[in-house]
């Protein structure tokens, strides 16, 4: 085992239990990645030896970011994202950790065999640690405790369908069976939480302009989202051992039906995404599918509810949903926004989108790490090891400048298809230096990623 250490110092780091940021000096161990020692003074000089020594200056040192919801597409699907490109455009936007999601990929993380395939194509190609969530589909309940076993962090499912053959979606009868067989288990249940029922469906709007942003949201209305979280709930009476989370809420309607469950003591989790928080339908203009997700980006009045949820804590953390494709299927030439796939290419601008979106808001960074590091890494069952800096924690840290300015375009687009909802906007707050456990993943100051290798781990 490796002595050599890192030492990093700054006069600006956010420190656990304190929304302020202040002087500190962090070492990690290089041959355990973990932090070792944090001193709260700022240190102007190398202590020598065999160490690494990094001054930050006045430059912020945060923990590194956990994006609990991303598609990284590999095996099946590399030509819409892979392991190589999609931890790469993490790292360089200061997530150290990300957890794939169970679909797009083919197969899907949906059996014990599946997740072993999907392991050894990652082998070797991650620049940030990959955690994996299972799938719950119809008919493989005995596969769940396996997958628990296995490692998987938790199981995916979809109440309405997926958009892929390979992973339909369950009923509530489905559902029976599933949480009985998870209910005894330490895991959580994630849905995609629209439901069509009676009064309301997916709806079609032939008559109507495919090109109209207007015309796809009023086919996802809130009600989908609010008879999902609906049924959700009422499962919950029957199986409250297990936690169940709502992936990501656009839906502020459905705020009340999440409060009231909490108040009744069901074991519910929240998350939202950076474009719910950041963008606005009354914004988005004519024939521009990389703005289609599902459910759908909504009104200003809907996102000012969804902060203010974020805020008092009814949604507990924000993900980026990462949802990548090629660009054929986003059917840019005819901008017809029914037919394209849903889903917005985002992985590595999130600090910078809710610092940019935050400053007007009055929040604070300690508010945005802790949604987007702290919780996230509770939620998937990371909290020891990721979300923190403190001492015995892994040494993931992020050396950023939250008053650098840039207009988001193609170059700074390390995920595979080089399209975003994002591209054009001036956002705040630049990554300079990414560490993944005491090792650089990320350099902005030497041309991002010459010289460097990737060094993630499968978690």
């Amino acid at each position: 085992m490796s002595n050599q250490s890192l030492v990093v110092t700054s006069r600006n780091v956010l420190l656990p239990g304190s929304d302020q940021l202040q002087p500190a000096t962090i070492t990690v161990n290089i041959g355990t990645g973990k932090i070792t020692d944090i001193q709260t003074v700022y240190t102007e000089r190398s202590p020598g030896g065999e160490t690494t020594f990094i001054d930050a200056g006045e430059k912020f040192v945060i923990p590194g970011l956990v994006d609990a919801h991303v598609h990284l597409n590999e095996p099946g699907r590399t030509d819409w994202e892979g392991f190589w490109t999609g931890t790469r455009a993490a790292v360089a936007g200061g997530i150290t950790t990300v957890v794939d999601m169970p679909l797009n990929s083919i197969p899907p993380t949906t059996t014990l065999q599946n997740l072993e395939i999907k392991r050894q194509t990652a082998q070797g190609q991650c620049w940030a640690d990959v955690g994996f969530w299972g799938g719950v589909i119809p008919g493989n309940q005995a596969d769940l405790k396996p997958l628990v076993a296995a490692g998987v962090k938790g199981f995916k499912c979809f109440l309405i369908e997926s958009g892929v053959e390979e992973f339909p979606c369950v009923t509530e009868r489905d559902l029976h069976a599933h949480m009985l067989e998870l209910q005894d288990q330490s895991t959580v249940l994630l849905f995609h939480a629209e439901l069509e029922g009676d009064s309301c469906s997916v709806r079609n709007h032939e008559q109507q302009d495919p090109t109209a942003y207007e015309t796809f949201l009023s086919s996802r209305p809130q009600e989908l989202e609010v008879n999902a979280i609906s049924l959700i709930t009422v499962l919950q009476e029957k199986y409250n051992s297990l936690r169940c989370h709502i992936v990501h809420l656009s839906a502020s309607s459905a705020l009340p039906i999440i409060r009231a469950a909490r108040s009744r003591g069901l074991n519910l989790t929240v998350e939202t995404c950076f474009h719910y928080l950041c963008l606005s339908a009354d914004d988005i203009p004519h024939g521009r599918p990389e703005f289609k997700c599902c459910p759908p980006i909504r009104s200003e009045s809907n996102r000012d509810a969804l902060w203010e949820a974020l805020i008092d804590g009814t949604i507990d953390c924000v993900v980026s949903d990462h949802s990548p494709c090629v660009a054929e299927l986003k059917k840019f030439e005819e901008g017809n926004i029914m037919t394209a796939w849903g889903g917005i290419n985002s992985l590595g601008f999130g600090l910078s989108l809710l610092w940019t979106e935050g400053q007007k808001r009055g929040i604070s960074l300690g508010q945005i790490i802790r949604w987007t590091s702290e919780e996230t890494a509770k939620h998937a069952g990371l909290s020891s090891s990721k979300g923190q800096l403190s001492v015995g924690h892994d040494g993931d840290l992020v050396i950023w400048d939250p008053a650098a300015e840039f207009k988001v375009s193609k170059e700074h687009f390390h995920f595979k298809n080089k399209f975003s909802a994002y591209e054009g906007m001036i956002l705040n707050g630049v990554v300079q230096q990414t560490v993944l456990r005491g090792r650089l993943a990320y350099d902005r100051t030497q041309n991002g990623f010459d010289g460097l290798t990737p060094t993630g781990k499968l978690l």
